[in-house]
């Protein structure tokens, strides 16, 4: 079994920053790329930032120039640092992996459980 356990959520003023942290633990063989979604009420899960095994990061442009994805391949662990958070960011962060597991030919989407953003004006 493959868990993804995220970390760092909370609540802050806009302008200010917050750090979230998701490891990957379990029977995993490789891990491809990780990622951060998002979703605020009423609206669609939305792709926030991803960063493949060799480093190459995608971001929204709501995101850009305010969000870095990085990860420590060593350590399973893929890290989001939020700076100048709007009130927009408001939701809940959904860490996502796309992992190779032992006895699979196909690597399958793993989702952490989500931790809040909110973000107050």
């Amino acid at each position: 079994q493959v868990q993804l356990v995220e970390s760092g959520g909370g609540s802050v003023q806009a302008g200010g920053s917050l750090r979230l942290s998701c490891a990957a633990s379990g029977r995993l063989f490789s891990i491809r790329a990780m990622g951060w979604y998002r979703q605020a009420p009423g609206k669609q899960r939305e792709l926030v930032a991803s960063i493949t095994s060799g480093g190459s990061t995608n971001y929204a442009d709501s995101v850009k120039g305010r969000f870095t994805i990085a990860s420590d391949n060593a350590k399973n662990t893929v890290y989001l640092q939020m700076n100048s958070l709007k009130p927009d960011d408001t939701a809940v962060y959904f860490c996502n992996a796309d992992i190779l597991t032992p006895g699979k030919t196909s690597a399958y989407d793993y989702w952490g459980q989500g931790t809040q953003v909110t973000v107050s004006s």
